[in-house]
């Protein structure tokens, strides 16, 4: 008998989740916090436009939707680098043919919603999970319009509902060996808009990633189809240079036209949109276990919620419905043996893309902007090209080979940078980079670590 399953949260996840189950012909409910965001006029401030990748590009080829969204996403081949002093560079992201995609968090939701209700995916809103019953299987929800409590009972349940999940709260109350860690970095983040041209052009190169890196911050500003860009600024809660700091608009427009004068140029809306748009934390989540035997999982944020600075969250999120999924067709719908795979599985990746994220905080605001990093760059790039087989640069890794798992990327990535190191205390290694002798050196190292 095939089982019904509840979904707790209709984000990005929970409504890829909802598809891939329709399919394998589950009757699947979703029950959301929050409003229909479809019937709502969208407010700015808390979004972070996405960066779809590879992972997440091959789970919606697996459903079936992809051709979807591909008409609401804009390919970025690069990373467009603006200059404190108003010079630009420009760094590729793979090789020829290799680009991530911007895509709208509200759109893309939107998108995915709809395609779930296409495949008989009953949705309900403003339904607010305050508590499970775990020996009885059953959610209790108060419907937020009404102010109303009800029970249901299913067979299955999946916690998709965000980094502040109330299914992991409910969960982790109830287990006496639940292990959990949240942690939250120094920086938070504020959305801000480089609207379109008068005839909805892109002011700026419209298929790259721009990025002002400034050490200890930086600005980004992805595209949008309406031709407009949305602009996020990372930036330290406190301190001398901080949003703290920045407490009046003639506060905010001189320090914009000083450290990002050419975006500050393109924002004539900046000031109203500072102190209008939140300002959000940025939190990374660990914990364990997300199962519960054959009735509960964890998934998506609500399992591993980590920092935007690799474009990878979504991607994990929707790599999780991937290998449940494969699991499904493996373990012939016994799910005991599935969700204990799909932990053992997913709990390792997960840790690791949350490393990985925090440490591209770090190569993006800082790191970019540094020649000895663009030199190592361009070493690893030429010998990449040489010797496909022996290296594939850490974010390629990441970004472009979605059949490496996680935790295989990070242990890679780890080992190259160990010989990169020595590589780039070569004498003369700016003058040597693409010789044999760097590729020697290179070639005998990999021999002895990888």
């Amino acid at each position: 008998m095939q089982k019904n399953v509840t979904i707790i949260g209709a984000g990005l996840v929970g409504s890829l989740l909802s598809i891939y189950l329709s399919k394998q012909g589950y009757k699947v409910s979703i029950y959301e916090r929050r409003a229909d965001m479809r019937k709502l006029s969208m407010s700015a401030g808390r979004s972070i436009n996405l960066a779809l990748s590879d992972r997440g590009i091959k789970a919606l080829e697996e459903v079936g939707v992809m051709d979807e969204i591909r008409k609401i996403a804009i390919p970025m081949h690069g990373r467009q680098l603006h200059h404190i002093d108003g010079t630009e560079g420009y760094q590729a992201y793979g090789k020829e043919g290799q680009f991530i995609n911007s895509v709208s968090r509200g759109g893309l939701n939107q998108t995915l919603m709809n395609l779930a209700e296409a495949h008989e995916v009953a949705i309900f809103f403003n339904e607010r999970c305050d508590s499970i019953d775990w020996k009885k299987n059953e959610i209790h929800f108060t419907n937020t319009e009404n102010n109303t409590s009800h029970t249901i009972k299913q067979d299955l349940i999946f916690g998709s509902d965000g980094a502040f999940a109330a299914s992991r709260l409910t969960h982790q109350l109830q287990h006496d060996r639940f292990q959990y860690e949240q942690y939250y970095i120094d920086f938070g983040y504020k959305e801000l808009t480089i609207p379109a041209g008068n005839d909805t052009s892109f002011l700026m190169e419209k298929n790259a990633l721009h990025i002002w890196p400034r050490g200890n911050y930086m600005l980004i500003a992805l595209p949008n189809t309406d031709g407009s860009f949305t602009c996020t600024l990372f930036f330290p809660f406190e301190g001398e240079t901080s949003f703290q700091s920045l407490t009046t608009p003639a506060l905010v427009r001189d320090f914009f036209n000083k450290t990002f004068a050419d975006a500050s140029a393109l924002m004539p809306d900046l000031e109203k949109e500072f102190f209008n748009n939140a300002t959000a934390s940025l939190v990374t989540v660990k914990c364990f276990p997300w199962i519960r035997d054959d009735k509960f999982s964890l998934i998506g944020d609500a399992a591993h919620a980590i920092v935007p600075f690799f474009g990878q969250g979504m991607n994990c999120g929707f790599e999780d419905c991937a290998v449940l999924n494969s699991l499904i067709n493996k373990h012939h719908h016994n799910w005991d043996t599935i969700l204990k795979e799909f932990q053992t599985l997913r709990k390792p990746d997960a840790d690791a893309i949350a490393t990985l994220a925090l440490n591209n905080f770090i190569e993006m605001r800082d790191k970019v902007a540094d020649p000895v990093f663009l030199l190592q760059k361009k070493i690893e790039a030429h010998f990449s090209a040489k010797h496909p087989d022996k290296w594939t640069p850490a974010y390629s890794l990441v970004t472009f080979s979605p059949d490496v798992r996680y935790s295989v990327a990070l242990n890679r990535g780890n080992l190259q940078q160990i010989i990169m190191n020595d590589i780039m205390q070569m004498e003369n290694i700016e003058e040597l980079w693409n010789s044999d002798v760097v590729e020697t050196a290179m070639l005998e190292k990999i021999k002895a670590l990888i």
